[in-house]
């Protein structure tokens, strides 16, 4: 199985600092799951405003974990941007919340946090 997440670019922007790496993965933790349940709570209800924001913090923390969900998140918050109601985005949203939860479980058991 391929890791939900990946490090070369959080210890690249480290400067391979360990401490500052975990520092990096506690924030994750954090923030995205909390921004994650937004996002879905913001497209269950059709809040398109509250979709594209929640998404468009989440991508700069997505992208530096590298969860491989960028482009879909991306189309989530499109969706929400540019208010696609003829557009069903579960799908999307379901291929990022599943990224999110692996990352996060994963994140938790290699950090021991």
């Amino acid at each position: 199985m391929e890791q939900p997440y990946k490090l070369h670019r959080v210890t690249e922007l480290a400067d391979d600092d360990e401490e500052f790496v975990v520092a990096l993965a506690e924030a994750f933790l954090e923030e995205v799951p909390a921004d994650a349940q937004l996002l879905q709570t913001a497209v269950i209800s059709k809040d398109y405003l509250a979709t594209y924001l929640s998404a468009h913090k989440m991508k700069p923390t997505i992208d530096l974990f590298e969860l491989g969900v960028l482009e879909d998140l991306i189309e989530v918050q499109d969706w929400g941007k540019f208010e696609q109601k003829e557009n069903d985005i579960s799908k999307k949203l379901d291929i990022v919340l599943k990224a999110v939860e692996n990352a996060v479980e994963e994140i938790k058991t290699d950090f021991n946090l």
